[in-house]
């Protein structure tokens, strides 16, 4: 921005150049600031100490009195620097004129670019000198405000409005300044820090925190403010009041001081300042105050209702005593009497009947059993789903199938169906009862309610499929699994690959092999027995010492059970040489043959008729210490009822009627056979009984047999 020269005139820059030894003694005000105004212009000030430029309009300055410039050119330092910090006390003062002089020097510099520094310096002090007297007259706001209408009789109206223009920009500066300051003492509060902290923990980051942070800020300086104004307010009050006092008093003494005094003006009225709009409360920069925070209040207390139920009545008197009775009780009383006597005592509520049931619980497993169903029927309990289905899982994690289901069919008589939460633990408590068609009916169920059921029970009811022997309907399910992204647990893939193994289900168990080990399983000793027996089962002994071959490659060593399931492969095809073969060679790595395999050998031996060989098996078994497998027990019976040794013959099948439970369908057609060839045809008619009392079907072989043993009866041989 360029000045015009019309600034100053030539008689007065050559004044200002022109040495002279007057001294100002008429201008008291520049005398006693020269020597501040000297330090702030001087050649040691650069740039750098000044701060918050703002450009102001174009000004066109007019003449300017010659006689200040005349006069400020002798003005002398004063030696005494102890005037001059005294009158720089003021530290807002001291950096207002320390901006006002940077920027005017710049503008005067501009406008009279061939004036030397001197000549500038001088034309600063008389301008400074001005600006100072109109401060300590009125102080810097009052002066700032009646600049622009008051006009100055020493400057010309363009020079006194840019005065006035720079003045208020290096205010407006200052301004801004203090509040910056004052910004960052407020964001390093701790007020601030913590409401950052729970921001961060609720994830928020970046420009977003950085945004709340100088919000906050903002809101603690407002807040700082207003509470500053209301001290200022109170001790404007306290002064008035006091003064107030003071003339009280000096009037009750008689004292007047002046007319002053004596006058009394109107009372000043003190304040808060008027609020505008409702009251708003915040917390953590929440709006708490929004409506929707009184609908939120009143759903928490609704919930908190249901959280915190109201507390069981104090029972005192015959109450606790009937209380205590019916907590006495024997698993085989009947408490049905104590427990109307007691509603008739207590009149309880829902929390009163559980309170009473918590109680039983701790007192007595089975008694609380017992209590919980009869308090279903009760009008006060309110039972609902949730109760039936608890007291449907106890009685499923016992075992008790009967009581459960009776359970069930209250619930159902009310008109309760079973939700998601029932359905699965009727799915658990079925499959592990081995009832199939109702583990299916309520797996179907949990469908119909579109439920996608979860590995636990995908799990119970593979195995449901497993042990009602339909491993190919489980497959399915693990297929399902599968296509759901639900990884099967080792133990489902053994149950099914030892189903199949057991059923002599070859592809099925190579395919459920195959499965395992895409999905991570590495080849067990367990799983490569499994399929030993597979191939055992389905009559194929190459490829089941293939496995075997292969088990010993993987570094697998072999044990009892394995071994067994080999030599009874070779059993299904007759192959005795090569499976002594294969024991010699055991042997030889340090192999010594177990219970397991000595049964194997003995039921083959026992269908050859070799008496001998078989007896010597089972003595190394008794020489082992350990108790004859029930499966030597058959082998035996059918091995001396051919034979017609009827003591031995009768005494296994002693054995074999104990534990008639562990017999199979194709255990009972061989003992009746047995019995039947050696000429024990009322021992094969007992057990035919026992065989349909188990439930087993007769096959059309055994039913001939039976029927021509009654044709044509023969005597019992007398071999003993």
């Amino acid at each position: 921005m360029k000045l015009r020269p019309l600034f100053f005139s030539k008689q007065a820059i050559a004044n200002l150049s022109r040495p002279t030894r007057r001294v100002i003694h008429s201008f008291p005000p520049v005398h006693r600031n020269v020597p501040c105004i000297t330090t702030l212009i001087s050649p040691s000030i650069s740039p750098a100490n000044f701060h918050g430029f703002i450009p102001i309009g174009r000004a066109k300055f007019m003449s300017f009195p010659s006689r200040f410039l005349h006069s400020a050119q002798e003005a002398q330092p004063v030696d005494s620097d102890t005037e001059a910090e005294s009158d720089f006390e003021d530290g807002p003062m001291n950096e207002f004129l320390s901006r006002f002089v940077w920027i005017m020097r710049g503008k005067l510099t501009e406008a009279y670019p061939s004036c030397d520094k001197q000549t500038i310096d001088s034309m600063l002090l008389i301008i400074v000198e001005k600006v100072v007297s109109d401060m300590e007259k009125g102080g810097l706001g009052q002066m700032l405000g009646a600049a622009a209408s008051t006009p100055s009789h020493d400057f010309s109206e363009d020079l006194w409005k840019t005065v006035w223009e720079i003045s208020n920009s290096v205010l407006d500066d200052m301004k801004k300044a203090m509040k910056k300051e004052e910004m960052k003492r407020f964001l390093q509060s701790e007020d601030v820090k913590e409401m950052c902290r729970f921001a961060c923990e609720v994830g928020i980051r970046g420009d977003m925190l950085r945004e709340l942070r100088f919000k906050w800020a903002r809101e603690k300086m407002e807040e700082s403010g207003f509470y500053k104004n209301l001290e200022r307010l109170r001790e404007e009050a306290r002064q008035q009041e006091h003064e107030e006092g003071k003339k009280a008093e000096n009037k009750e003494e008689g004292i007047v001081s002046d007319e002053s005094d004596v006058v009394e003006g109107k009372p000043r009225a003190i304040t808060l300042p008027q609020r505008r709009g409702k009251i708003k409360y915040k917390i953590y920069g929440l709006g708490m105050s929004d409506p929707k925070w009184a609908e939120v209040a009143d759903r928490i207390h609704e919930a908190e209702k249901l959280i915190t139920p109201e507390e069981p009545k104090l029972l005192t008197g015959k109450c606790k005593l009937v209380t205590e009775r019916i907590l006495s009780l024997k698993e085989e009383d009947d408490p049905s009497s104590l427990l109307a006597e007691w509603v008739e005592l207590v009149e309880p509520g829902r929390v009163d009947w559980l309170a009473l049931l918590r109680r039983s619980e701790e007192r007595n497993g089975n008694l609380y059993l017992k209590v919980a169903e009869l308090v279903l029927n009760e009008q006060s309990f309110q039972a609902n789903i949730r109760d039936y289905s608890k007291l449907i899982e106890a009685h499923a994690k016992d075992n008790h199938l009967e009581d459960a289901e009776r359970i069930l069919q209250k619930m159902t008589e009310r008109g309760i169906e079973p939700d998601i939460l029932t359905s699965t633990i009727l799915v658990h408590m079925y499959s592990k009862a081995g009832n199939l068609d109702r583990a299916k009916e309520a797996f179907e169920s949990l469908r119909r309610q579109g439920f996608q059921p979860d590995v636990r029970t995908y799990n119970w009811m593979i195995m449901a499929y497993v042990n009602a022997g339909e491993p190919k309907l489980g497959e399915l399910l693990m297929r399902e699994m599968e296509a759901r992204d639900i990884k099967p647990s080792k133990e489902i893939y053994m149950a099914l690959l030892r189903s199949f193994a057991q059923r002599g289900h070859v592809d099925a168990a190579q395919r459920i092999a195959t499965v395992m080990q895409f999905a991570g399983v590495e080849p067990n000793l367990e799983s490569c027995t499994l399929l030993v027996e597979a191939y055992g089962q389905a009559g194929d002994p190459d490829m089941a010492r293939n496995n075997f071959d292969y088990m010993i490659k993987m570094g697998h060593k072999v044990d009892d059970r394995c071994t067994a399931s080999m030599i009874a492969a070779y059993g299904k095809k007759n192959l005795l040489d090569k499976a002594l073969n294969l024991l010699l060679q055991l042997e030889k790595d340090g192999f010594e043959p177990g219970v397991e395999t000595y049964n194997v050998l003995v039921d083959w031996l026992s269908k050859l008729l070799l008496v001998d060989e078989a007896e010597q098996l089972i003595s190394k078994i008794d020489e082992k210490g350990e108790a004859r497998p029930f499966r030597v027990h058959v082998s035996l019976c059918d091995m001396y009822s051919r034979l017609g040794i009827e003591k031995k013959a009768l005494e296994a099948l002693g054995v074999v009627e104990s534990k008639k439970e562990l017999l199979r369908k194709d255990d009972f057609e061989r003992i009746i056979n047995g019995l039947i060839a050696g000429g024990f045809v009322q021992d094969a008619k007992k057990i035919h009984g026992l065989m349909e009392a188990q439930g087993f079907a007769t096959s059309e072989p055994l039913k001939v047999a039976l029927m021509a043993s009654q044709t044509f009866s023969r005597q019992r041989p007398t071999k003993r």
